[in-house]
């Protein structure tokens, strides 16, 4: 073997004129010294003089090895997928949205808290864009904090830091004036702060304030400001902007029935990027959205997919021309402008026509049982009430607020659900004896206006208080929270929880801020029970809010879903991908992927699971495998086979598990796995009976 090692060596040097290096080559390399070259450098990370050294030959030969093995095709140097992606998304978002630059943060595997790597990413744009004698606007939060404490910006002369909004008597640490301070402090530069409220009381109040020559000096530095950098609010419940006191005398209602999607800067914008107005407009005290427009530089730094709204809407109206995002989100802004498609290299490749190469029997809709689309939730909800006669009634002859013929009762608390159809047998499944008492009903994937859901409280109302358990979607709380509001009036005592499940839906430490999906059926089962034993009104919160906190929920489609007056797909998923961190109203996903065997897709949900729940040997789970429509009990079984030989593994067990169709999304194609991490109270709450037309326990 050496004699030949050595044979072929010579031949290969002495095309160099070097000398033979295949004598003291490790076996692992068979008898190329190419590859060994190139292992060396790619994956030891040797310096050319260390290989030079180790194999014996000069440097100029380990150069010119390390050549002829790319042009030879034994190295193709690539990037690693998920810093290509970020890569292939940052130049979509830049040609998409015409920005001058963007950065995307790579996906991981949720180690490091996402405003952290958002931080680091604005940190490192702040060191190459600040210059001299920049006027730097600061607005507030916690991305924006989290950039000044990792940024790094010695050596700069003559730079002003102006706060760009007034401030808050908010106690948390991004406050205005703590944002624009951490700025100057790493910047070295001079700090301008706006010496007054952010929202005052009354218009007047603001009139006098912009007057005071202090005030209008800062405003005129303001003015000179030529780049900015803020981030986006979303108007999720979680959102910076209830816990900065924009809101103690105004309700969010106000910008939400309006399409409000995001503030930038204390400022509300619609889904068009559009101003949308509201009785703070002429309260607050700040830049103002045309202000910040007329900013040379303007960067936003922002992320989490609960965020792509609000995003979007910030780029279609033009306040921002420099983004930093994650991959995840800067996916989904593009999903939800349009964009599916955009490797570099695809782009590329000539593009072909496709309508040549349809089948005669290519069909663009989809058949359904169908009348008049208009009428499918009120057709289907007669259905239902006639077929389930014996578990729910209509409230006041109306199908769009059902009550549990049994259930509602003096002295207990009472539980009302409810959403948006598309999801059955959820949420209108889920009433009966020892469950939800009412639930009220909108169209597809739209939420129940607050009257149904005022009656519904009013059926439910047993002296003791009622709980709103519903999703946390931004309708669904408008709508709740107007009839919580309307009860309160009417002596009864409402409390509230919201759902959040959805584990792809937002970062960990941005839990408040997920979307309720399947999970709901653990935490509507927690719920009815501790009603249906007769605990408080406190207890009931408190259980059920332990129950939410201990459920996770991830979604995979294989197809999209289909509606019922369009019959067509919302979106396309290619024939060779899948999509992961599914919601339940016909969004797309948070990533999308490429097909893989069921196991495989198991293993990704339940790591990211593990990943969060943290669980020991010993514990106990319950396990909900969910149809979202179409895909069988053949495939969910699959799934659970898979569920249950990882919990096992980890001697985790299974106290109970459902398998089938528990909370759809019309006929998409795919599954959810949730996973309620038990104690012994939940455990006793999950075996409490109930019966409902959907679930039935003991």
């Amino acid at each position: 073997m050496t004699g030949k090692a050595s044979s072929v060596g010579k031949n290969s040097a002495s095309k160099a004129g070097v000398p033979d290096a295949t004598d003291s080559m490790p076996l692992r390399y068979g008898d190329d010294p190419y590859v060994w070259a190139c292992w060396l450098y790619y994956e030891d990370g040797k310096t050319q003089g260390d290989i030079a050294e180790i194999m014996g030959i000069s440097r100029a030969t380990v150069n010119s090895y390390l050549a002829d093995a790319r042009s030879r095709g034994i190295v193709n140097i690539s990037l690693e997928p998920s810093r290509l992606s970020s890569l292939s998304i940052a130049q979509e978002l830049k040609r998409h949205f015409g920005l001058h630059d963007c950065l995307v943060v790579p996906s991981d595997d949720g180690s490091r808290p996402l405003i952290d790597r958002l931080g680091t990413a604005g940190a490192q744009a702040i060191a190459r864009l600040l210059k001299s004698g920049d006027t730097l606007a600061v607005a507030w939060g916690r991305t924006v904090l989290a950039v000044a404490e990792q940024a790094n910006v010695p050596n700069l002369q003559d730079v002003t830091i102006v706060q760009a909004t007034g401030g808050t008597r908010a106690l948390f640490a991004y406050t205005p004036e703590l944002c624009a301070s951490a700025f100057a402090n790493v910047t070295g530069g001079r700090l301008i702060n706006i010496t007054a409220p952010a929202i005052v009381s009354a218009p007047e109040v603001r009139e006098i304030l912009l007057r005071e020559p202090l005030v209008e000096d800062q405003f005129a530095t303001l003015a000179k400001a030529n780049k900015a950098i803020f981030g986006v609010a979303s108007l999720r419940p979680n959102s910076t902007v209830h816990s900065s006191g924009f809101f103690e005398s105004v309700s969010l209602q106000d910008y939400l029935a309006k399409n409000a999607v995001g503030v930038l800067a204390g400022r509300f914008i619609d889904t068009k990027g559009l101003p949308v107005a509201g009785p703070l407009d002429d309260r607050t005290i700040g830049i103002s959205l045309d202000m910040l427009k007329s900013i040379g530089l303007r960067i936003a730094v922002a992320g989490g997919f609960d965020k792509v709204p609000a995003i979007l809407a910030a780029l279609r109206g033009g306040y921002i021309n420099v983004l930093i995002t994650d991959a995840a989100t800067g996916r989904g802004i593009l999903n939800a402008d349009g964009v599916t498609e955009f490797d570099q290299k695809a782009q590329q490749r000539p593009k072909t026509d496709n309508s040549i190469a349809l089948p005669s029997s290519y069909r663009t809709h989809i058949k359904k049982f169908l009348n008049n689309p208009d009428d499918v939730v009120d057709e289907m909800l007669e259905g239902i009430v006639k077929a389930h006669a014996s578990h729910i009634t209509p409230i006041k002859g109306s199908n769009r607020a059902l009550m549990a013929r049994t259930g509602p009762r003096l002295g207990k608390v009472g539980l009302v659900i409810g959403g948006g159809t598309g999801h059955e047998p959820s949420f209108l499944g889920y009433v009966g004896k020892g469950l939800a008492d009412a639930v009220a009903i909108g169209n597809i994937f739209s939420s129940p206006p607050p009257t149904p859901i005022l009656e519904c409280a009013k059926a439910s109302s047993g002296g003791e208080g009622v709980l709103f358990v519903y999703g946390n979607y931004a309708g669904d709380v408008m709508n709740f929270e107007m009839a919580a509001e309307m009860a309160q009036e009417q002596k009864i005592d409402v409390r509230t929880v919201l759902t959040t499940d959805d584990i792809s839906s937002s970062p960990i430490e941005d839990r408040e801020g997920r979307r309720g999906v399947a999970g709901n059926f653990f935490i509507f089962k927690i719920a009815g029970a501790a009603c249906d034993k007769g605990l408080s009104l406190d207890a009931c919160e408190t259980v059920t809010r332990k129950a939410n906190d201990r459920t996770f929920t991830m979604g995979v489609a294989l197809e999209p879903c289909s509606l019922p007056q369009t019959r067509r797909h919302n979106f396309e998923i290619g024939p060779d991908d899948i999509e992961f961190g599914m919601g339940i109203h016909g969004e797309r996903g948070v990533t999308r992927e490429k097909m893989m065997s069921a196991d495989e897709i198991t293993d990704r949900v339940m790591d990211r699971i593990f990943s969060e729940m943290k669980p020991v040997a010993g514990d106990r789970v319950a396990v909900l495998i969910n149809s979202f429509g179409a895909t069988p009990l053949m495939e969910l079984y699959i799934l659970f086979r898979r569920v249950e030989q990882r919990l096992s593994a980890k001697d985790i067990k299974i106290e109970a598990n459902w398998v089938g169709h528990y909370c759809t999304s019309l006929d998409m194609v795919g599954a959810s796995i949730s996973i309620l991490h038990l104690d012994q109270e939940l455990t006793d709450m999950l075996y409490h009976p109930c019966d409902t037309f959907a679930l039935k326990v003991g």
